[in-house]
C-alpha cells in the first residue's frame, strides 16, 4: 500500500498536503503556509496530547512577547551566533526608526530569560517549569517544505525550567525525554534517542538530546530536543537564587521543543498510496457515516443514520449526507484518513448490521448493529495499535549496523535509511567519517557497546547514527 508513496516520495508529500486539506501553500510569502480547518483540527489533537503530559508533569502554560529587543538578544554570544543568519529584524515602527531593533522570536531563552531574573530570587522559588505554544520565525534561505523547513514555525512548543542544582536539571532532562517518548508513542511515530555531537548541539546548551525519526526516503528527520543548558544562560542573563544557607548561586536551566516537524511525521510515517492515515486519538473525524440510499427507502436510511450518530456521540463523527456518488465520498475520506468508515443501507438495516472500513487495512466488514459503540470502539483501538506496530516495524527495518565505510555509504546513498557504526570520539575522526560516507553525522545512540571506530581503527565504546537529514 506504500509502493507509490516509496517510489516518490517528495511528489506524494507535496500532493497529499494539499489534498488531504491539511496546509494551503499558495500564501503570497516564501516559507509560510496557511493551516487549513481540517489540518489545523489534527494540529489542535495532537498538542491536546502534549499539553496533557506537560500539564501532568507539573510544567505551566506561559506566553512570551514575540519581540526580542537587540541588547538582550545580544547578551549570549553562543545563542546568536547560532540564529544570527536565520532572525527576521523589526526597524521601524510606522515610518519611524527604532531606537532599538526588535528581532522576531527564532526560539525564546532570550525572550524568556530576562523575566527569569525578576522571578527567581530564593531556592524556595524552584524549579519554575514553564511552556509555551506559539510561532517562530526564521529567514530559512534552503529549499522551503511544508511544515518541515518553514520560515514561519507555526506550532513552536518550548518548555523551559530553572533548578538549583545541576543534579535537577539532568533529573528534568530524564522526564523531558520520557515525556516526548510518551508523546511519540501516543502518535505512533517511531524514533531514536540521539546525544547530538558537541559542533551540532544547540547554540549556549552543555549538551543536546534528539529525538529523530525516517522517512520513506530513507532520509532523518528532527521531531524533537531537549538541551541541558547548564548555568550558561544563567550566568550571561545574572539568573541567581538565595541556596539554604544565604548564599547566592547561579541556576541551572533546561528546555526543550517539539514544532510542525510532529504533524509532518505523523502523516507520514501511517501514510500510504491513498492518502493519510490518521490515528484515532489525533484525527479530527474518528468515524465517517455514510448513508447508502436507494430509490423509495432514502427517510428509511436516514432515520437510522441519526441514531446511530447518537449511538457514537463520545466520538467524534461525521455523516456525508452530500448528493453524490458513495465511491466519491470514500475516495475522499481515503485521502483524508479519517480511521474508520461506516456504511448504512436499506440492506444493512434489515439485517442488522453496519458495514465498517478499516482505514489502516482497507479491510471491509460487518458488525452487528447492536452494541455498536462498544464494536467500533474495539476497532479504533486495534487501528492504534496496528498502527503503532507496523510503524515500529517499518522503522527498525531502515536502520543499518555498517561493517565499513564503504558499505554505509553505499546504504545511505541508495535511500535505505540510517547507519549505525562505532567512533573513537574524536571530533576529528567524526567529521572523516562524514566526509566519508557523504552524510550527516546525527550522534550517538549507544555510548557503552564495545567496537571498533571505522574512521581510525581504534576501540570505540560509542555507537553513533549517520544518514542524511531534511
Amino acid at each position: 500500500m506504500r509502493e507509490k508513496m516509496n517510489r516518490n516520495f517528495s511528489e506524494w508529500y507535496n500532493d497529499i498536503i494539499e489534498k488531504a486539506e491539511i496546509l494551503d501553500i499558495r500564501y503570497p510569502v516564501k516559507g509560510l503556509y496557511v493551516w487549513f480547518p481540517y489540518g489545523f483540527k489534527v494540529r489542535k489533537y495532537v498538542l491536546d496530547v502534549i499539553r496533557e503530559l506537560l500539564d501532568k508533569t507539573g510544567h505551566q502554560e506561559a506566553l512570551f512577547p514575540l519581540l526580542i529587543p537587540e541588547h538582550e538578544f545580544a547578551k549570549e554570544a553562543q545563542h546568536i551566533k547560532g540564529f544570527e543568519d536565520e532572525v527576521f529584524w523589526v526597524t521601524h515602527g510606522g515610518r519611524e526608526p527604532l531606537n532599538v531593533k526588535l528581532a522576531l522570536r527564532p526560539t525564546s531563552e532570550t525572550a524568556i530569560y530576562p523575566m527569569f531574573l525578576v522571578w527567581v530570587r530564593s531556592h524556595a522559588d524552584l524549579p519554575i517549569k514553564i511552556y509555551q505554544i506559539v510561532n517562530v520565525f526564521r529567514y530559512e534561505t534552503k529549499h522551503t517544505r511544508p511544515l518541515i523547513r518553514l520560515r514561519e514555525i507555526t506550532t513552536f512548543k518550548e518548555a523551559h525550567t530553572v533548578h538549583e542544582s545541576m543534579e535537577s536539571a539532568e533529573a528534568q532532562i530524564e522526564e523531558a525525554i520520557q515525556i516526548y517518548k510518551n508523546f511519540f508513542d501516543e502518535l505512533g511515530v517511531p524514533y531514536s534517542v540521539i546525544r547530538r555531537p558537541d559542533w551540532d548541539k544547540f547554540p549556549g546548551a552543555v549538551y543536546t538530546m534528539a529525538f529523530d525519526t525516517i522517512f520513506p526516503d530513507g532520509r532523518t528527520l528532527q521531531i524533537g530536543t531537549v538541551h541541558n543548558l547548564g548555568q550558561n544562560f544563567a550566568k550571561t542573563f545574572n539568573i541567581k537564587f538565595e541556596d539554604s544557607e544565604g548564599n547566592q548561586q547561579y541556576a541551572y536551566q533546561t528546555c526543550y521543543g517539539i514544532s510542525d516537524r510532529v504533524i509532518a511525521a505523523l502523516l507520514v510515517t501511517h501514510g500510504d498510496d491513498h492518502g493519510l492515515c490518521i490515528p484515532p486519538k489525533v484525527a479530527p473525524i474518528q468515524c465517517v457515516i455514510i448513508p447508502i440510499w436507494y430509490k423509495n427507502k432514502k427517510d428509511e436510511v436516514d432515520r437510522e443514520v441519526v441514531k446511530l450518530k447518537e449511538e457514537l456521540k463520545d466520538l467524534r463523527v461525521h455523516v456525508d449526507d452530500r448528493d453524490i456518488r458513495p465511491g466519491s465520498k470514500y475516495f475522499d475520506w481515503e485521502i483524508k484518513g479519517v480511521p474508520l468508515r461506516i456504511e448504512l443501507g436499506p440492506k444493512d438495516i434489515e439485517e442488522g448490521k453496519v458495514t465498517v472500513v478499516r482505514r489502516d487495512t482497507m479491510e471491509r466488514t460487518t458488525i452487528s448493529r447492536e452494541n455498536v459503540k462498544e464494536s467500533v470502539k474495539r476497532i479504533l483501538a486495534s487501528i492504534t495499535d496496528n498502527l503503532k506496530a507496523r510503524a515500529w516495524d517499518e522503522f527498525k527495518k531502515k536502520i543499518y549496523e555498517a561493517t565499513s565505510l564503504e558499505n554505509a555509504r553505499k546504504i545511505i546513498k541508495e535511500g535505505r535509511g540510517v547507519v549505525r557504526l562505532g567512533w573513537c570520539g574524536d571530533e576529528a575522526c567524526g567529521k572523516i567519517i562524514e566526509d566519508e560516507i557523504d552524510a550527516d553525522f546525527l550522534g550517538i545512540v549507544d555510548e557503552k557497546k564495545d567496537g571498533v571506530c571505522l574512521g581510525c581503527g581504534r576501540t570505540s565504546r560509542n555507537m553513533i547514527q549517520v544518514g542524511r537529514s531534511y
